[in-house]
């Protein structure tokens, strides 16, 4: 019988909860104090998520020894540069990396080498990789998080919400102690590097050409017409939050753009008999959103919007047995490589190769199969050297034997 492991519960900071760093004197001894430290930095970022609009960041945590714990108000200090330039030789540590560097970019915190803890949790075959279960986990210890989801725009900020904020940064150098450890013993570490690094060197990704489309429940909206209705209303609301520094949904829910795409209202009464837009900011907008109604219902058929848009990659692979059955064949034989080959390292499939690398090559695959052009096609789209290493060969082979039988 497996002995239970003891978890303690982790309910204050060592050094209690520290100041908020909130103003340039302040923030200068911050600097200073890191700049002095030693080791890794951990770092990590508080959002305002489904309250602001945008995803920059209100709150920012430090930790490094001979330093301790700082939090930082970038609503008091909005460029952390001279931050960045004091820990530029330092390994920053962070948590699921890719969702905080880019509101850390936007206050001038540029990372040089990290090591990101979930990423490493990853490629080590962890089944659940938060925070909060990493920490347990690993070093038998438990976070409360229970503010993760708070409107951290709040000012003052609670001592509770600090107090769960300054937590979020006390071990994160611990935790990445022992999943380097781990990564060595695994042989994984180099591939860990090759990622942080990836993650590092991705540039921020292009704005979406028709972002309005990604409206929930608008796979309902059926003719161009209506789809031009949704598209007036989406750019009517998001110029509504972005004066209004509020997200978008609390503006005006999608279910209400949604719903006048299908009933195109003609008057003010007409929109007030929507149920979504029924709440307090709907109502304050009401003669905006009949302009936008108004403005698509007046169109020239020329300037609708077509029902989709054409991507730069393959169809659904749902799609793929109906329109090209050799493409299925391949897609079926490199997904079972791939599955087979995350198994036997113990990581997800998408972490041993993208899923989209792994559609493009089946769908449009070389002209002719060896490893060589797999290889270049694979890093191409973006497969690091550790994944090209496993996965070219298996994957080569089997395209080949599906172009021995004449499937390919």
């Amino acid at each position: 019988m497996t002995e239970e492991r003891t978890v303690i519960p982790l309910l204050e900071p060592r050094e209690g909860i520290p100041a908020v760093v909130a103003d340039a004197d302040s923030l200068a001894g911050t600097v200073a104090a890191f700049a002095s430290g030693t080791g890794p930095v951990a770092v990590d970022a508080e959002r305002a998520s489904g309250y602001r609009y945008g995803n920059r960041a209100y709150l920012v945590q430090l930790r490094r020894a001979g330093a301790g714990t700082a939090l930082i108000d970038p609503m008091g200090c909005p460029d952390l540069s001279a931050l960045d330039e004091a820990v530029s030789g330092a390994e920053i540590v962070l948590h699921a990396a890719s969702q905080d560097l880019p509101c850390l970019l936007e206050v001038g915190f540029r990372p040089r080498s990290m090591f990101d803890t979930e990423l490493a949790g990853r490629l080590l075959g962890y089944e659940r990789v938060g925070l909060g279960t990493m920490v347990e986990t690993v070093l038998g210890l438990r976070l409360e998080k229970g503010h993760s989801a708070a409107d951290w725009s709040t000012r003052p900020l609670p001592e509770d919400w600090l107090r769960y904020a300054a937590l979020d940064v006390e071990v994160l150098v611990e935790l990445r102690d022992v999943l380097h450890a781990e990564l060595s013993e695994s042989g994984k570490l180099e591939w860990a590097r090759e990622e942080f690094a990836a993650v590092l060197n991705t540039p921020p990704p292009m704005p979406r050409s028709d972002p309005w489309r990604r409206t929930s429940g608008i796979h309902k909206v059926r003719n161009t017409r209506a789809l031009a209705i949704v598209r007036e209303l989406w750019t009517m609301r998001d110029r509504i939050a972005r004066e209004s520094d509020l997200a978008p949904g609390r503006v005006l829910p999608d279910s209400a753009i949604v719903s006048a795409a299908l009933e195109v209202p003609r008057t003010k009464k007409a929109l007030t008999e929507i149920t979504a837009f029924t709440g307090r900011s709907a109502r304050r907008h009401m003669s905006d959103w009949l302009a936008a109604v108004s403005r698509a219902r007046g169109l020239p058929e020329s300037q609708l919007p077509q029902p989709s848009t054409p991507g730069d990659g393959p169809p659904p692979a749902n799609r793929w047995a109906d329109r090209d059955p050799a493409a299925a064949k391949r897609l079926a034989a490199a997904r079972a490589v791939v599955a087979a080959l995350a198994d036997e390292h113990r990581m997800p499939t998408e972490n041993l190769l993208q899923p989209d690398a792994v559609r493009r090559l089946t769908w449009e695959p070389p002209e002719e199969i060896t490893d060589e052009s797999v290889t270049a096609r694979l890093r191409k789209l973006g497969a690091r050297e550790w994944q090209l290493s496993l996965t070219v060969r298996p994957l080569a082979k089997a395209l080949a034997r599906l172009e021995a039988k004449g499937e390919l």
